[in-house]
């Protein structure tokens, strides 16, 4: 057996390992992330139990910090107070990003972890089956109920060769997406074996993991050997280490080589983590913005490899340089070597440890600024600058440019790539382990904190207008907004639904009211990037009753289901060409679904029908026909 069959063997509570077949499997530990965590511990307030029922299930605040205003501190004490009263872990704000604090302090080889928040698989670098799930899928762990998902195939990337001077873990994950595409992982678990595995540090491999999100995978996974047992000694963690690995017969779905040797540095371009070119095409490019940092690449070796080459150096005077740490562990290691000092003598501007400026919460660059990043996703708009050119990039390659104020390739640069010892520091004083007593607990609700919205039971005839007709590749970031205009109304789903395609569709939601809801059309991809629920939650608000696409992303598919929003996609994709905004649809009777994977939908405006497939199981139909998951599990009790 592979890696990923044998945890999921270990954990599999339905189904068998079948490729492309229904399973469940039970999660050991979850997390979540403010931005997403108020609607999960909601929805987990719904379900009526006492105590979470997880191993470990920890409550994150990282992505909203900013206190402009009282909404982002309502939602931040909501938070504490709702995971003291349920048996949660927090991670108050200022201790860091949740998958570099949960990579050092709390994920285990061979555990499932199941996250509101897409790049969970971050884990995976140690062994850890992690995978990025909708609230309402971890609220459901949290309960104690199996997650579903299809079992996925299973890609054997042999890493060999070894990395060469300037050439990142970063540009490993980037010549995988130049290969498959933001699309290519879908379905799939990316298990990376090989001589070259060896060669990477906890620290690279969590960069692999982490952007696998990226190609639209389940997930990534790592072996557990001697390179993790390394990183929990230095974490005083030694004892929840186990070796974990593959058979040596062990088999695999597909198979992908690379030659780490042959690896240069290379950029995500503008828009997309698949417009992939060596930055040898892009060199003398003359640069604005330089971002270090994000849940990617802000770990105590991406940090301190951008400080290496920082050292005794100025940034260039057209270079705006902010440096985010992952955490306040890392923070402390950063000052107690100098390395701080460094960045800060380099003219670097020292943020928090949080998200920060990758998902819009700040240093937006300037009109049609070029901004360089170690961060995972540079889709349209998710800067906060529309008209701004983002660029994904390595530590290495951020440091170096920000130098020159122009894309500089760091293979090409005399530097020493070696740095002190990482130093050991540890202190969980920021993180509010869970008592035993809660019942004298109460749990705080601001005026920000708005009740859950719940649909209706799907209606057997859909009769709507096609609201929004959009492209290939629509992501999470199109459909629900990041940004500090927007996420401060996370827990305030009437207030968030007005931003709804707010940059593709203005007045998207009037309109929806205006008709009673309606239809959405899209074309290959559709939901691709963040897990959040809320681009599936506000539509359900706005009384969307179905989306047709072309294809969809695996998380924001489950998340469509959980609300009660039917999915469905063109058996001829030709179709989609002839569909206009403002068509009438008619989906006859939903009924069906229980019988049959076809469906016809009768296009009235132009008097002609098409045929869209589905791949539901039963239970996603009872779901769907009851108007999502929560009113399901009720429906079970």
């Amino acid at each position: 057996m592979n890696l990923t069959q044998k945890i999921i063997k270990e954990h599999l509570i339905k189904g068998t390992l079948e490729p492309g077949s229904p399973i469940e499997i039970k999660m050991d530990q979850t997390l979540t992330q403010d931005a997403t965590g108020t609607m999960a511990y909601m929805q987990l307030e719904a379900m009526g139990i006492k105590r979470v029922k997880t191993e470990i299930s920890v409550s994150y605040v990282d992505h909203n910090t900013l206190q402009n205003g009282y909404m982002n501190a309502d939602d931040h004490a909501y938070l504490q107070s709702v995971a003291a009263k349920y048996g949660v872990y927090f991670s108050r704000p200022g201790n860091g990003i949740c998958h570099q604090v949960h990579l050092e302090r709390f994920a285990k080889p061979s555990k499932t972890l199941i996250g509101s928040d897409s790049h969970t698989p971050t884990s995976g670098a140690m062994g850890c089956l992690a995978i990025g799930a909708g609230g309402l899928d971890v609220a459901k762990a949290m309960a104690g109920i199996g997650y579903r998902l299809t079992m996925p195939k299973i890609v054997q990337v042999n890493l060999h060769g070894k990395l060469s001077h300037g050439v990142s873990s970063k540009d490993i994950i980037l010549e995988l997406l130049k290969r498959l595409s933001v699309k290519g992982g879908v379905s799939k678990v990316f298990e990376y074996t090989g001589e070259g595995v060896k060669g990477l540090s906890v620290y690279q491999r969590a960069t692999i993991t982490n952007m696998g999100a990226e190609l639209g995978a389940t997930t990534s996974i790592f072996p557990s050997d001697e390179i993790t047992l390394a990183f929990l000694k230095q974490q005083n963690r030694e004892e929840d280490y186990i070796e974990l690995k593959a058979d040596e017969d062990a088999t695999y779905d597909e198979y992908i080589d690379i030659d780490l040797s042959s690896l240069r540095p290379m950029a995500a371009c503008p828009d997309s983590p698949d417009a992939i070119k060596n930055i040898s095409e892009l060199k003398g490019i003359k640069i604005d913005q330089v971002a270090i940092g994000s849940c990617t690449n802000s770990g105590y070796e991406d940090l301190m490899k951008a400080a290496t080459i920082l050292k005794g150096k100025t940034i260039a005077p057209n270079v705006s340089l902010v440096v985010s740490p992952g955490s306040r562990q890392v923070m402390m290691k950063l000052i107690q070597n100098g390395a701080l000092a460094t960045f800060i003598q380099a003219g670097a501007r020292i943020l928090e440890c949080a998200c920060g400026p990758c998902i819009g919460m700040g240093q937006s660059p300037k009109s049609d600024g070029i901004s360089l990043r170690t961060f995972n996703r540079n889709f349209y708009g998710r800067s906060g600058t529309l008209s701004a050119g983002i660029y994904l990039v390595s530590p290495e390659v951020a440091a170096a440019s920000a130098i020159e104020g122009k894309f500089v390739d760091p293979t090409e640069l005399d530097y020493d790539d070696t740095f002190e010892k990482e130093p050991v520091y540890i202190d969980d004083s920021m993180i509010i382990a869970p008592v035993e007593n809660t019942d004298d607990i109460e749990i705080i609700r601001g005026p920000n904190i708005k009740p859950l919205p719940i649909n209706d039971r799907m209606d057997q005839i859909i009769d709507k207008k096609v609201i929004v007709k959009l492209p290939n590749n629509i992501t999470t970031d199109h459909i629900a907004p990041a940004g500090a205009e927007v996420l401060p109304y996370r827990s305030n789903i009437e207030k968030l639904s007005t931003f709804v395609f707010k940059n593709n569709k203005p007045h998207f939601a009037e309109i929806c009211k205006e008709n009673h809801g309606g239809i959405i059309v899209a074309g290959e991809n559709y939901g691709q990037g963040s897990s959040r629920e809320h681009a599936a939650l506000a539509p359900m608000y706005l009384q969307i009753k179905a989306v047709i696409a072309k294809s969809f992303a695996r998380i924001h598919l489950a998340n469509l289901i959980n609300f009660g929003i039917l999915p469905l996609v063109f058996k001829d994709k030709e179709d989609y060409d002839f569909i206009d905004e403002m068509d009438e649809l008619m989906i006859e009777d939903t009924s069906k679904l229980y019988e049959t994977n076809k469906i016809k939908v009768y296009d009235k405006t132009k008097d002609k029908y098409f045929t869209a497939l589905t791949s539901l199981s039963n239970e996603d139909v009872d779901i769907l026909m009851a108007g999502g998951a929560l009113n399901y599990i009720k429906d079970q009790q």
